[in-house]
């Protein structure tokens, strides 16, 4: 008998090189975690255990649930600044139970589709989020640059040499991985004192604890924390949804959106049975997981959340001393490479249209400005969309001819018929001079909305009012079945 061949039947993810890079990208992304949760933590008025322990359930959970593979989720800043005002007046449990509603609210939003609208995100758009993102991962990092003793600033240095060095030697060990270890056993050793992990706050001892918080089951209780869980719903699955498609594109695979959505939405309802604060994907531990540390599998995201709690509760006091010039060294080199330098490159800025670039720039500025995401995303899809218009409504043109007998008209119209084209249209007709009878033809035309449907009764009435004869004539079927279902129903030309 042949004895069947194991190694084929395993897993791809079980191979020793993929295990070591997924779980060294997972425990660098562990290390990276930990004083982002604090601050975030700090910034929504919470324990710093909060944020640790929503850090780890979000990830541990994503990893199962969510659509795409290798993306890390944990406490963000977008979601602490949607909920601080919850905690601020009404306190932690007020806190949770809007997080366990916001779950709620994004899984609902998964099952009706909202991951679809994703196709409708100009490219423009993405490129501005990404570069916003990278600006604002650095400027995150300026607060532990200011006001520190010169040490910190040469330690940054040598981290930042060490990265960019050590992959052009090897890339058995993630850089990051190395930087952190080297500048940490270097402080000690040499008995450096600058700012630590331990200094942002105090690490947690214990396991988080399954249970519900305790607020008023009551409509009251529900008006107080509805509309911040609506937001933190709508923002989390915005940053979460445009961060998949960023990982999507580095790895040329496609996730499944509606997945990811709905994994969200468990994610933070499991985070609020275990007392954290919410949370969604991570983009700038996402970059050091994939780009940086070049893992592919859930198996990194899962062993990051194992990590971020082992290192806390059982390492705590190791993890303590880490100096935060190694993590800022590490997060500054994830803005770096997260930005989109081809983008602002003076060849790329000549050849893209003007008002790509415009709307680029003006998601990158309100992003910035406002230190939301979300704020930009929408700003600036708001602005590709009133541009888009603008140029498709100059395409429509209006010609005409008049019959060799004199007494028939004939316009022709071509273009995309909506709002912003149709607008103009009354105004292409020349309804004192024009014969008895006047033949409009759509065929070169498509009606998409009311407006255009009004301008036509508009159009119809003002020849009517001068005993002129109007047929409209060569529409599609989808436009046929429009004007037929509204024409004379708008009271606008009548």
């Amino acid at each position: 008998m042949s004895r069947p061949d194991l190694t084929r039947s395993r897993p791809h993810w079980l191979s020793f090189r993929v295990l070591r890079t997924e779980a060294l990208a997972g425990l660098v992304v562990a290390l990276a975690l930990i004083p982002e949760a604090i601050s975030f933590s700090i910034i929504a008025g919470v324990d710093p255990r909060v944020g640790l322990f929503a850090s780890f359930v979000m990830a541990v959970t994503i990893s199962v649930a969510g659509g795409r593979r290798a993306m890390i989720s944990g406490a963000t800043g977008a979601i602490a600044l949607v909920l601080a005002p919850v905690a601020h007046e009404y306190g932690t449990d007020y806190l949770i139970a809007t997080v366990l509603l916001g779950g709620v609210v994004q899984a609902l939003l998964a099952l009706l589709g909202i991951a679809r609208l994703m196709r409708f995100l100009p490219r423009s758009v993405m490129v501005g989020f990404v570069n916003a993102l990278a600006i604002l991962i650095f400027l995150a990092q300026l607060p532990y640059l200011t006001g520190v003793p010169w040490s910190v600033y040469a330690l940054v240095a040598a981290g930042l040499v060490i990265m960019v060095g050590l992959p052009r030697l090897t890339t058995a060990v993630p850089a990051p991985l190395v930087a952190i270890v080297t500048l940490t056993a270097v402080t000690v050793m040499a008995g450096i004192t600058v700012p630590t992990v331990g200094d942002q706050g105090e690490l947690p001892h214990t396991l988080p604890v399954l249970g519900l918080p305790s607020v008023p089951l009551t409509f009251e209780t529900l008006r107080v924390i509805a509309p911040y869980a609506v937001g933190m719903a709508l923002v989390g699955l915005m940053e979460s949804l445009m961060t998949a498609k960023l990982v999507d594109d580095i790895t040329d695979e496609h996730s499944n959106k509606t997945r990811e959505s709905w994994g969200q939405g468990l994610a933070n309802i499991v985070t609020g049975l275990f007392g954290g604060m919410g949370g969604c994907a991570m983009i700038g531990q996402t970059m050091i997981n994939v780009k940086s540390s070049g893992a592919r599998t859930r198996l990194s995201t899962f062993l990051a959340g194992v990590f971020l709690l082992v290192l806390v509760l059982a390492l705590g006091p190791v993890v303590a001393i880490i100096p935060m010039a190694a993590l800022v060294g590490v997060m500054i080199m994830v803005s770096v490479g997260t930005f989109d330098w081809h983008s602002i490159q003076p060849r790329t800025l000549r050849r893209m249209p003007k008002s790509e670039t415009a709307v680029m720039l003006v998601t990158v500025g309100v992003t910035v400005a406002t230190h939301n995401l979300a704020i930009g995303v929408v700003v600036g899809v708001v602005m590709a969309i009133v541009m888009f218009a603008q140029r498709v409504a100059h395409l429509v043109t209006v010609d005409s001819v008049l019959d060799p007998d004199g007494t028939t008209k004939i316009y022709r119209v071509t273009g995309q018929l909506f709002f912003a084209s149709s607008n103009d249209l009354v105004f292409q007709f020349d309804y004192a001079g024009d014969p008895g009878t006047v033949v409009i033809d759509l065929s070169g035309a498509h009606i998409w909305d009311a407006s255009t449907v009004a301008a036509l009764d508009a159009i119809e009435t003002k020849y009517r009012q001068r005993g002129t004869t109007v047929t409209i004539n060569g529409m599609n079927e989808p436009s046929k079945r429009r004007h037929q279902a509204l024409a004379g129903q708008l009271g606008g030309g009548h």
